[in-house]
Formats: C-alpha cells, sequence, structure tokens
C-alpha cells in the first residue's frame, strides 16, 4: 500500500488513486483496452491507408491521464498486445504493423511528451490542455508520416496529403474534447479534495 503525504500533490490525475503496484497495473492495462476500445471507431479514408479512428484521442488522454511512464507502457502493452494477436486495432483488427504502424508507435511516444507536460500542468487548464495535445498530436505525424511513406512508398507530399491533411478538422475536435475534459476533471477531483 501507498501512502501519499498530506502535503504531495499529485502530478497526473492517476495518481489520486490510492494503491502502488495493483493500482498502476490496472490502469496500465485499463489504459491500454480505452485505446482498443477507441479504435474500434472507425471511418475509412477513401484513397488512404489510414482511417480516421478514436485512437489518437484514447492515446493522448491516457499520456495525459496516466503520466509519461505509466502511459508510454500502456501504449507499449497496446500495441504489443495488437501485433500478437489481440483484435484491439482499428476495426477489431491485430497483427504485424502495416502502413499504419508508424502513427502506432507515436502513440507511445506522444503518451510519454504529453504524460511529462501533463505532470507539469499541461492538462490542468484549457489553454494549457489544447497545447499539450496539439503536441502530442505533432509527435504521432512525425512517425506516423515517415513510415507511411516507407510502408507504401508514397512521397513526402502524397503522405502528407493522405497521411495527415484527412485527420486535421477530427483531431482539432478531439483536441477540444480533451481540453474540456481534462481541466474538468482536476476541477472534480480538486472540488472533493
Amino acid at each position: 500500500m501507498s501512502v501519499v503525504p498530506v502535503s504531495a500533490r499529485p502530478s497526473v490525475l492517476a495518481d489520486l488513486v490510492p494503491g502502488a503496484l495493483v493500482r498502476d497495473a490496472a490502469l496500465v492495462v485499463g489504459g491500454a483496452a480505452l485505446t482498443g476500445l477507441a479504435a474500434q471507431i472507425v471511418l475509412p479514408v477513401p484513397g488512404s491507408p489510414v482511417p480516421i479512428t478514436g485512437q489518437t484521442f484514447g492515446a493522448l488522454l491516457v499520456g495525459a491521464g496516466l503520466g509519461w511512464r505509466r502511459g508510454a507502457l500502456s501504449m507499449l502493452l497496446y500495441v504489443v498486445a495488437g501485433v500478437a494477436g489481440v483484435p484491439w486495432f482499428q476495426g477489431g483488427t491485430s497483427g504485424w504493423l502495416g502502413a499504419t504502424g508508424g502513427y502506432l508507435i507515436g502513440f507511445a511516444v506522444a503518451a510519454v511528451l504529453v504524460g511529462a507536460l501533463a505532470g507539469r500542468g499541461g492538462d490542468r487548464t484549457v489553454l494549457r490542455t489544447i497545447g499539450t495535445m496539439v503536441l502530442g498530436s505533432l509527435v504521432i505525424y512525425a512517425i506516423g508520416v515517415p513510415w507511411l511513406m516507407a510502408a507504401t512508398g508514397f512521397d513526402l507530399a502524397t503522405a502528407f496529403e493522405r497521411g495527415v491533411v484527412p485527420f486535421l478538422v477530427g483531431d482539432g475536435i478531439k483536441v477540444l474534447l480533451a481540453a474540456g475534459l481534462l481541466p474538468g476533471a482536476w476541477a472534480l477531483a480538486r472540488s472533493r479534495a
């Protein structure tokens, strides 16, 4: 059992949950499952091997809510379990990483960044949360687009056109949802303390 001193301030939302090892393991598995559930929201994009899904939203929320360590472990569990056969990639798929693999790897890296920023207060206000989520999304694109190019033979312009542009509006909506949810969760947690 973990004892948190009264003066200690939680750095991420998951730190509000009592316990230690069992709590952390449950949070990591729960974050992976949340991302897998969000991946079942799928809208195909004509001409692109990358669909619009809820995965990005799940991955960024997991990073912010769990912090960089647990968030990264959660996203790594999500990817490894999906490759091993758990059918929780987009649309209930699993298996080796194809054209979308870079985005999946980007989730783990983005969880580190978003979790680290959240640990420094990057999810406490609407504006900070927007900045944190935009940076996390950029990391996912920065890894996903080169992978997409390598997997498909697309040049940079085509990969950007098919692997970024169709997702910008949806990612903006996801960022705004997170900007409402995370500061709201902190406000609720403070009111109950």
